[in-house]
């Protein structure tokens, strides 16, 4: 049951129809946040402003970014994958940054959650556009967080695989008796960390007792990373 964790926090959620936007809003909900629910693509410059301007004060930012991920060999590789690819997934990181940071560097409070990938963190075949996608999110986010820290701002990322969610793991692949045996032998959980599992750290991380945090990447991935 939720215990109120969030009460009174005003929590913007970005890509909140995908990857784990979903249980991100349902579960910062139940534990009493009034939750804003974004669901635009953020590729457009000016989208990241407008969307902060309009939710008005934000306590918490969740940096919630999903794109489906190329599996292209190395070698092919197109400017327009890697153009597209950043564009997505770190291009709106500073807008939203720039927009939402000076009122919360101002009132001394405020979190900014990035969910990203372990991908970033452990080498995967076929994935060099997604993997340095996603590292250029972590390495941001620290180089951000302790930026912020003395103002009493917390900037941290969830650097996930093996995350049940929809965008990466749809019932389909799920259902895959290969994909089974990939979980047994790659995860040593041996099997997808819980949507809310996940859901649940997050909003400890975007909570008031976890503020001792800055530019922490906090793996989680069912021991995927640290085996």
């Amino acid at each position: 049951m939720a215990n109120g964790k969030l009460n009174g926090k005003r929590v913007l959620i970005t890509h909140a129809d995908a990857f784990m936007g979903p249980v991100l809003c349902e579960v910062f909900a139940g534990h009493g946040a009034t939750v804003i629910a974004d669901t635009d693509s953020l590729t457009d410059p000016q989208a990241p402003a407008a969307m902060i301007a309009a939710a008005g004060r934000i306590d918490v930012l969740v940096a919630n970014l999903a794109l489906a991920a190329p599996a292209t060999a190395v070698t092919e590789v197109s400017e327009d994958e890697w153009a597209g690819t950043f564009a997505a997934l770190v291009d709106p990181l500073p807008r939203l940054f720039r927009a939402v940071l000076p009122a919360m560097i101002e009132r001394r409070a405020g979190k900014i959650l990035v969910m990203g990938s372990a991908s970033a963190l452990r080498g995967m075949k076929r994935a060099s556009t997604y993997s340095a996608a996603r590292g250029a999110q972590l390495a941001y986010v620290q180089a951000v967080g302790v930026e912020v820290a003395p103002h009493n701002v917390q900037v941290n990322a969830i650097a996930q695989n093996f995350v049940d969610n929809p965008t990466y793991f749809p019932a389909e692949v799920q259902a895959n008796p290969r994909f089974q045996e990939r979980l047994k032998r790659e995860v040593p959980l041996g099997r997808l960390v819980g949507a809310r599992e996940d859901a649940e750290f997050a909003a400890y991380l975007c909570s008031d007792p976890a503020s001792c945090f800055v530019g922490q990447v906090f793996p989680v991935s069912g021991g995927w990373v640290t085996r």
